[in-house]
């Protein structure tokens, strides 16, 4: 609990901030590898080169750094009083959670994006663009806490200004992608502004440039949100996106291997495959900040993670011209979201309807409502659990059932 008499210090980033000359040394790892194997040819040399064997090392580097690092973040928190404040809009029992450190986003930011920079190829536009998009959301994330936890402004950074950073990246991702000639091909016909359709073979829906920017910037926004709205019990977030990332790691891998892509008869996207780095560091890096995050929470991830871990999830499959499978590997936000837009939409139109504001649930998000209900947090996290695991099979079914 933060003392109340306190005056709260400045915080102070350099905690946080990695030295170029570090961002250099771990850009040169991967290839550091590669140069060996040629050079001297060890046995088992060339046994970096795989991407699976890659993908595992970033998992266990990024699970291995989330451990170590977090009681040393989780500290820095504490001492500096960056700490949650009382929700009076979320039920009577969150008040008890004033004081619990906040920002530990930072803990899962660092901890994924070292090992890709360990083990991914930085070269590739596909990790460029994801680490660019889960870098700026999650700064756009760290500004809403810092003025909200740090410079005790109540709504934090304004919704207008959030939004703006929101459809900055988006527009930035969606510029990018019209504008890398040969990126997105599919049977030979360039799908650069169209995306795939689940469940259908060799159908496409073809956006045209300006729909397709506005899609891109409606997918980046909507899944930041929506991994934001869900953060609010103990581990559901962090929980959720780390078991959402394994199917979607399968699909950026079934999508950059041309033998898997012809076989699921999916389009092959040369160099995609290098995302599954990624998304195995984003699972270990969330689960390893499950462990403190789990209930009772030692930290929140805040909307530094929170916002980050969202728009890397719409960006992954944006990128693997995916999207349209959202709703399905990321069930679990997608109703976190309708339910707060009904609740919102009903509450405005019964008050013009009948002059008193309805309500269709106790509480949205749906995960109050169903803590109001009589559920127990953790019955309510682990619930979201399974579902989440049955809505991640059901992801992988639609490369089959065509």
């Amino acid at each position: 609990m933060m003392k109340s008499g306190r005056v709260c210090e400045p915080l102070d980033l350099s905690l946080f901030i990695i030295h170029p000359s570090s961002i250099i040394i771990v850009q040169m790892f991967y290839y550091l590898f590669n140069w060996i194997n040629h050079t001297f040819a060890p046995p088992g040399g060339d046994l970096f080169r795989y991407l699976t064997v890659r993908s595992a090392l970033s998992a266990i580097t990024a699970l291995a750094l989330s451990l170590w690092s977090g009681p040393k973040i989780i500290s820095r928190l504490k001492t500096l009083q960056i700490g949650e404040q009382g929700k009076v809009e979320a039920p009577k029992q969150h008040l008890a959670k004033a004081g619990t450190p906040t920002m530990g986003g930072i803990i899962i930011l660092l901890s994924l994006i070292v090992p890709t920079l360990l083990w991914a190829e930085l070269g590739n536009i596909f990790i460029i663009l994801i680490l660019v998009a889960t870098l700026l959301l999650g700064g756009v994330g760290f500004l809403d806490d810092y003025l909200k936890v740090v410079k005790k402004k109540k709504k934090g950074l304004v919704g207008k200004y959030k939004i703006a950073g929101q459809v900055t990246v988006g527009l930035i991702i969606a510029l990018t992608i019209m504008y890398s000639p040969g990126l997105f091909k599919y049977a030979g016909v360039d799908i650069t502004t169209a995306t795939t359709v689940p469940f259908f073979k060799n159908l496409v829906f073809e956006f045209g440039p300006v729909w397709y920017v506005l899609f891109v910037i409606f997918v980046v926004t909507a899944t930041s949100n929506a991994v934001n709205l869900t953060d609010g019990l103990d581990g559901l977030s962090a929980g959720t996106v780390a078991i959402a990332f394994i199917p979607i790691g399968a699909i950026a891998y079934f999508s950059g291997n041309l033998q898997m892509s012809d076989y699921l008869n999916i389009p092959y996207l040369r160099g995609a495959g290098e995302l599954t780095v990624f998304c195995a560091a984003l699972a270990g890096a969330s689960l390893g900040f499950l462990w403190y995050n789990a209930h009772p929470a030692q930290v929140f991830m805040g909307d530094t993670g929170s916002l980050a871990l969202g728009g890397a999830m719409g960006t992954m499959m944006i990128l693997c011209k995916k999207e349209f499978v959202l709703p399905i590997v990321g069930g679990i936000f997608f109703l976190e979201s309708i339910s707060v837009i009904m609740q919102t939409g009903y509450f405005k139109y019964s008050r013009k309807r009948y002059g008193e504001g309805r309500r269709i649930f106790r509480m949205a998000p749906i995960h109050h409502h169903f803590e109001l209900c009589g559920w127990a947090e953790t019955k309510i996290v682990t619930r979201a659990y399974i579902v989440a695991i049955v809505l991640a099979i059901l992801a992988l079914t639609t490369f089959k059932v065509r």
